[in-house]
């Protein structure tokens, strides 16, 4: 249960934030947006409005003609008198893993072809202000993590990690849980060598990755021996990346308050931290270091999502951070299709100083849907593997 609430609470506020991020821009220059959906087909909960208040219409499943079906089984209207409407219909769809942004004269991959150059039509506005448009979603993503890293940092302060070499938690199912190792063990020794601080195990075990280590801790007073190989982590250096061995472990953590003004400046940088972590992961696919296997997708983010909310609330909105750090980043790549796409042909427009044809235009946002669509596979494959492996 707890995976299932936690995918749906990440994907559907970071999906809602990045649409918003649209939605308001459209508005602010005076597109006339025709939907606003969350979620995948089907239409759960459907709020129009209209002059003079809002119809609302509710979907479930129902008899019709004998057979079960998925149709409206509630339709009521709210009535608020002066009120102006704007036609836009607000759908809350049921599979909260998507959604999109319907505005008028949008050439996207909607496929919609009707274009009348109305002055409340994206296409008839100037390119200043489409760039502004396509790119809101990204910038919601980017201050949505900005804000959750800070709002993390005040909160929590900032994390200081002890020198002594006594173990403050262990990664499940890695070589030092796996061997017996338990929170609050001192390391004394590893092989052979004395250990005085978390800095001299690190300086042992990272040159070692994959390789048999002999341990001795001591427990309430009681020393034990262990023995097991060490596993490894790629790790971003200086002039690139590098293996390193490690055993899953992490020292003991102090949090230290801070200030607000303080708070600001770490969420910054985590921000861009996060932005640096996928541009590794781009560097490691370049270099063969990883390969497309090791993509994850929505199933991968549900699993993590869920292990994070059984952590407890901060873990999990760091997670939220950094996925919506990832969503900004997918969406600005020039793929058709992806926001990204849609700014760079807008830029190409401008360059040559005239429109493409809407020939053009559908075959492009054609081949982008494919290639997303493979993407998607490949990665759903990639994430059923997992669970059966």
């Amino acid at each position: 249960m707890i995976f299932i609430w936690a995918t749906a609470l990440v994907i559907g506020i970071l999906v809602f934030v990045h649409e918003l991020g649209h939605y308001l821009a459209a508005r602010s220059v005076g597109v006339r947006v025709e939907k606003f959906s969350i979620g995948f087909p089907p239409r759960f909960f459907v709020f129009t409005s209209v002059n003079e208040g809002w119809d609302i219409t509710i979907f479930f499943f129902r008899f019709s003609d004998g057979r079960l079906s998925w149709g409206p089984i509630m339709n009521t209207n709210v009535h608020i008198r002066g009120r102006k409407g704007t036609g836009t219909e607000y759908v809350v769809a049921l599979i909260p893993l998507g959604g999109y942004v319907k505005m008028a004269g949008a050439l996207d991959e909607s496929m919609d072809t009707v274009v009348t150059n109305a002055p409340d039509e994206f296409m008839s506005k100037s390119v200043p202000q489409k760039l502004w448009i396509l790119s809101a979603g990204v910038l919601m993503n980017i201050f949505t993590a900005f804000i959750l890293f800070t709002g993390i940092t005040y909160v929590q302060g900032i994390v200081e990690a002890s020198e002594n070499p006594i173990i403050g938690e262990l990664s499940p199912d890695r070589p030092a849980e796996i061997a017996g190792l338990k929170k609050g063990d001192e390391i004394i020794n590893i092989n052979g060598e004395e250990i005085y601080k978390w800095s001299d195990l690190q300086e042992i075990l990272q040159p070692i990755p994959d390789t048999k280590i002999e341990i001795k801790v001591q427990r309430e007073g009681v020393e034990f021996d262990f023995s097991f190989n060490t596993s490894h982590m790629v790790i971003p250096v200086k002039n690139g990346i590098d293996t390193v061995g490690v055993i899953g472990i992490a020292p003991e953590y102090h949090y230290l308050p801070v200030s607000f003004r303080e708070a600001f400046t770490y969420g910054y940088i985590g921000t861009i931290n996060s932005f640096g972590l996928i541009m590794l992961t781009f560097q490691m696919l370049g270099s063969g270091q990883a390969t497309l296997k090791d993509l994850g997708g929505p199933i991968m983010i549900g699993q993590i999502a869920g292990e994070t909310a059984k952590a407890g609330w901060i873990p999990l909105l760091n997670f939220m951070a950094l996925i919506s750090i990832n969503l900004a980043f997918l969406n600005i790549l020039p793929i058709p299709g992806l926001d990204g796409g849609h700014i760079f042909i807008i830029l190409i427009e401008s360059i040559i100083r005239r429109p493409l044809s809407l020939k053009s235009r559908l075959v492009i946002q054609q081949i982008g849907m494919v290639f997303l669509l493979v993407l998607m596979v490949t990665v759903m494959f990639n994430d059923i593997s997992r669970l059966f492996n």
